[in-house]
């Protein structure tokens, strides 16, 4: 490699410190989506001086470009990082993306500027989750992406659900630059921090560069090794082959499929039912967005800031426990915590209609509720992504010039990124269609029915068929 080797090569690759850089750039995403939202009904009425009977409209079509854009942008995104030879790149682009954004919704002063900063507020969010997913895999392995994934959702939901009232709370004292000046600040950090990054593959080069004779020896003495174990257990390799022979892309597929190899892994149940538990798990987080503040201000007079403060209880149990739930899934495999995590929910949910009005017994009750929730979200959180890592990872061992030498992983994470969006987008609408028709114990009940289904098939097929359902 030509060149001279870059300063702190050892930090800047450090699995840490990719881990962590790949966290902040999914909190800054969804810390800067919920800062702005409780002081978009304030631009559209201050600065672009709509009619109050309008606003309500271009709020939601604000809110609707956002998710729009990254349901849309997140395939896309997925086949442009499995084409390039670098993750940082189109990392690094996707925060040029979210400062534009930024800096259009500090400024704009019409609507078709906020839209499309909210455009392009999605387009960076699908950059993030896609590439950040596929750096993390390629940082820390299938075998530790549990915990991994389990560590950083529990970070980012504070950011997911403290933005909208710390945005509400700095807006009233400090106006506009309060609110925005929080945003560049992230924004700075999180630039730093993905500039600075090394990916692993990256950094081996240098390293073989460094230690060429010696990794030439580690290389002759990892065959040898390899040879030896081989003659130990002729059955294995048997076996391996029968079981890759399952996941063999046959010859004579179409150019779309060719062009998009992930397209011939979505006939798979088990990739299915991952992306469901993804989509499930997106729609009971926006179902507790939309609907615990307008429960808490008709239960209790609560205002924003103490329906925010309700928040707490509910992500506490997943920031304390996503990490451990997220190491059971390395340890155990995703099916017990996916048919458990859901399980647990159904009569959890159920039992958010004894939230009664009241004082302060009332308010620990429904405290005490959204906990167990949350302890519900914590075990969710690693399944999905681990399940259909594992899947696409089968294919792509038994087929690696098909999907090409990164594999499809990016193209998979931006479907979950696509599906995940798609979950947020339509768990508001539900959830409030059915809160409005049916009332908040019987839409909790409509819910948990939604999370035995979900049980009932990662039973079926996360993990692969058990053994009772297996054909003899």
């Amino acid at each position: 490699m030509a060149g001279p080797k870059p300063i702190g090569l050892a930090w800047r690759s450090n699995t840490l410190f990719i881990v962590s850089t790949v966290g902040i750039g999914l909190f800054t995403d969804l810390f800067l989506y919920g800062l702005v939202v409780p002081i978009l009904p304030f631009i559209l009425r201050d600065r672009v001086s709509l009619p109050e009977g309008q606003i309500q409209t271009y709020v939601s079509a604000l809110l609707a470009a956002y998710a729009g854009a990254s349901v849309l942008f997140s395939p896309p995104a997925g086949v442009i990082a499995d084409k390039t030879s670098s993750r940082q790149a189109p990392f690094l682009l996707g925060l040029v993306a979210l400062l534009a954004a930024t800096l259009m919704l500090f400024l704009g002063q019409s609507v078709p500027v906020l839209i499309l900063a909210r455009v392009l507020q999605g387009v960076s969010g699908a950059v993030v989750w896609t590439i950040g997913l596929a750096l993390l895999l390629d940082t820390v392995g299938p075998a530790n992406l549990g915990k991994t994934v389990g560590s950083i959702f529990g970070f980012i939901s504070i950011g997911e659900l403290a933005a909208p009232v710390l945005g509400g709370v700095v807006y009233k004292k400090a106006g506009y630059p309060g609110v925005f000046g929080i945003g560049f600040a992230i924004l700075a950090i999180d630039f730093i921090m993905r500039l600075l990054l090394i990916e692993k593959k990256t950094a081996a080069k240098w390293e073989k560069q460094d230690n060429g004779t010696e990794d030439d020896a580690n290389r002759q003495d990892d065959g040898t090794a390899t040879g030896e174990d081989g003659d130990d257990n002729e059955e294995e390799p048997l076996l391996r082959k029968k079981e890759e022979d399952n996941y063999k892309v046959p010859d004579g597929q179409s150019k779309v499929v060719r062009a998009f190899p992930i397209l011939y892994i979505l006939k798979d149940p088990r990739l299915l039912v991952a992306l469901l538990l993804a989509f499930n798990q997106a729609t009971l987080l926006a179902t507790y967005d939309a609907t615990i503040p307008t429960e808490a201000e008709q239960l209790f007079g609560f205002d924003s800031l103490k329906s925010g403060l309700l928040f707490i209880a509910l992500v506490l149990p997943y920031l304390l426990l996503g990490p451990v739930a997220g190491w059971l899934v390395d340890r155990y495999g995703p099916k017990p915590a996916a048919v458990l995590g859901f399980g647990y929910l159904v009569p959890v949910l159920i039992l958010l209609r004894l939230a009664r009005p009241g004082g302060t017994p009332e308010i620990v009750l429904f405290c005490a509720l959204l906990s167990l929730c949350g302890l519900g979200m914590a075990v969710i959180g690693s399944p999905s992504i681990v399940e259909a890592s594992y899947v696409v990872s089968q294919y792509d061992n038994a087929n690696p010039k098909f999907f090409g030498e990164q594999g499809p992983y990016a193209q998979l994470y931006g479907i979950n990124s696509m599906v995940f969006s798609f979950g947020l987008t339509v768990g508001p609408l539900i959830s409030g269609l059915l809160r409005d028709r049916i009332g908040y114990g019987n839409m909790n009940a409509v819910v948990a029915g939604l999370c035995l289904i979900t049980a009932v098939l990662s039973v079926i097929y996360v993990g692969g068929k058990p053994n009772f359902l297996r054909r003899k």
